[in-house]
């Protein structure tokens, strides 16, 4: 499992909603409470797409 670094995380906000992201390291995703969406991190880096997140209220 790749690290991310902690100083890129502090400044990472959600593309959507401009509001922080909880690094979920088990699943490596940034993930936007509010947004309902997760971002993947992909050997390192985060991929900070819309087209590429996760939706996290479709399995609901």
């Amino acid at each position: 499992m790749t690290e991310v670094d902690p100083k890129l995380l502090e400044i990472l906000v959600c593309p959507v909603t401009h509001t922080p992201l909880r690094y979920d390291a088990d699943a490596q995703e940034l993930i936007s409470e509010q947004a309902g969406l997760a971002f993947p991190i992909r050997e390192g880096i985060p991929v900070m797409l819309v087209d590429e997140a996760r939706d996290l209220k479709a399995g609901a």
